[in-house]
């Protein structure tokens, strides 16, 4: 006999990142609601940090009608809650929470975290306060929502994303036992902090005691959350076979779930709208190299581009960089190329000789002064991306083959210079390039390929192995992504393959670029959420039924 599967009535989902738009967890989130939304209705509830107090929250839509009686009760129980619904496809119900006022009890909270579930955040610092007394606040939250509008024979569910929220669900777990928890990691800290310190992560990983390590690089309160509320939740998860064997090997913990993260397809514009869209993108970063370094671009170059967190070697900034100085020389490169650093840096404002030349659309012969970045910086003397180009003679001459740009503002819209989103700018490239050597999953190929855009990622991402499971081989760039092997040591020779990969594409012909640009869409399509959502419910399964045995 086949046990029934176990289903929530009700979901609480809480992160950073709900209606708080600074990461992958937002794509994930944001655009997964919907496909949870069709199944679930307003029995999907999320909850984020109320970061936009006294000021309106264009991602968050005020719904006053949304359990008025709860909200009453939330607010004479000194909750500070906002009701709405999330301003994205689907639009679920949303609750923002301030956690300002828990910030004077922290040491009383720490405290009880300790002493419940061994938390130690003694040595915390930096962002460790905000982040734990807003996953306080949201769990608290959980409880009062629950108590008040939901019946113990409801099958209730509350997930949790990053060790930015765990203290909530460590909360609900010793206040509402009945409500069953799922943590969500989409990188481990430790790991992070391994690769991101240049300690070889991959091959010395079953070497490695997650809190000794803890202790030696600093981050010992993010590691000990992260940690103990892997252990005492009724469903851990993360979101490849990657992060699984990080969490094994660091958190001591085994997951048992892997869901890997999907993408939806309302972004991407379908037929004419997408030939225009892309027209426009193309205009747009010619105009806008065009204006800085006084090169005038045909529609015959070839635009590559890399994106995501400002981590130099993490996300293998320090490889692309490499292969297009490499490329300067590249004797096979068939096309010119203009590679945009699409990644958000120490941002001041956008130059304003490039704001002034952007006023008029002229075409100009001359250069700026030191052509090579969009936006100024407060840290241009110590810069990592600049410092390179600067010490390796890369200026943006005219005669370049290779024109390197750094954009190190966020694409949404407002910058000054491109004034278009992310998702606008990406549908013009012609390659993007992720030689990441930590990439848990890789957020930022799949979007790529989904505007379909080929792309060059590695073996160390979990959507590298995912795209070679597809296919079962090696991924090309004709295939729509390039797998490149990647480990500890193999520097130079992925940087080698990221140019060849370049050079062999700059010399397709239009026909085999279009073939490479649909296996691209393709391949995303096998990423949509209907075939990833899967995952989620035998995670929701997992919880309650591990939620049962606890309670006996």
């Amino acid at each position: 006999m086949v046990d029934k599967k176990l289903s929530p009535d009700f979901i609480f989902e809480s992160s950073w990142e709900v209606c708080n738009k600074v990461g992958g967890i937002y794509t994930v989130l944001s655009t997964r609601a919907k496909t949870l939304q069709e199944t679930n209705k307003d029995k999907l509830v999320f909850i984020g940090p109320d970061l936009w107090l006294n000021q309106e929250n264009p991602l968050f839509l005020e719904d006053k009608k949304l359990w008025p009686s709860w909200e009453k009760k939330a607010t004479a129980d000194g909750l500070h809650v906002r009701l709405g619904r999330w301003n994205i496809p689907g639009q679920p119900c949303v609750i923002l929470v301030d956690f300002i006022p828990y910030i004077a009890f922290k040491n009383e909270i720490y405290g009880e975290a300790w002493n419940d579930f061994q938390v130690d955040s003694l040595h915390a610092y930096g962002d460790y306060d905000d982040a734990s007394m807003f996953a306080y606040a949201a769990g608290k939250v959980v409880e009062s929502f629950y108590r008040h509008n939901l019946t113990k024979k409801k099958n209730v569910v509350y997930q949790v994303h990053e060790w930015m929220t765990c203290l909530g669900a460590l909360y609900v777990k010793k206040n509402v036992p009945k409500i069953a928890t799922i943590f969500t990691t989409h990188a481990t800290s430790i790991g992070r902090s391994i690769a991101s310190n240049n300690k070889p992560l991959y091959e010395y990983l079953w070497a490695y005691n997650g809190t000794q390590m803890s202790q030696e690089l600093n981050i010992e309160a993010k590691h000990s959350i992260e940690r103990q509320t892997a252990h005492n939740v009724d469903c851990f998860t993360t979101v490849s076979n990657v992060a699984g064997c990080e969490c094994k090997e660091l958190l001591d913990k085994e997951c048992d779930i892997i869901m890997k993260n999907g993408f939806e397809q309302d972004f991407v514009p379908k037929g004419a709208k997408f030939t225009t869209a892309r027209k426009n993108a193309r205009k747009r970063i010619f105009q806008v190299a065009n204006a800085l370094t006084g090169t005038v671009f045909s529609d015959e170059t070839l635009i590559v581009a890399i994106s995501g967190r400002y981590e130099y070697k993490n996300k293998g900034i320090d490889v692309f960089l490499e292969a297009m100085y490499r490329a300067l020389y590249e004797q096979d490169l068939q096309r010119p190329v203009l590679a945009l650093i699409q990644v958000p840096g120490w941002m001041d404002t956008a130059r304003m000789d490039l704001l002034n030349r952007m006023k008029f659309e002229n075409v100009y012969e001359m250069p700026l002064n030191d052509p090579l970045y969009t936006h100024s910086l407060h840290n241009y003397e110590s810069d990592a991306v600049l410092n390179f180009l600067h010490t390796h003679g890369m200026h943006n001459s005219n005669d370049s083959q290779v024109k390197v740009i750094f954009v190190p503002c966020y694409l949404d819209g407002n910058d000054g210079i491109f004034n278009m989103s992310y998702y606008d700018l990406l549908i013009g490239d012609d390659i993007a390039i992720y030689p990441s050597y930590y990439e848990p999953w890789g957020y930022t190929p799949l979007e790529a390929i989904a505007f379909h855009v080929p792309c060059i990622t590695t073996s160390l991402s979990g959507f590298g192995l995912w795209a070679n499971e597809e296919l079962g081989r090696q991924s090309k760039i004709l295939d729509g992504v390039e797998v490149i092997e990647r480990n500890d040591y193999n520097f130079n020779e992925v940087v080698d393959q990221v140019v060849s990969t370049i050079a062999r594409y700059s010399a397709l012909d239009i026909k085999q670029q279009d073939a490479a640009r649909k296996n691209a869409a393709k391949l995303s399509e096998k990423a949509l959420w209907k075939h990833f959502i899967t995952s989620y419910y035998e995670a929701y399964n997992t919880a309650l039924t591990n939620r049962n045995k606890r309670l006996g």
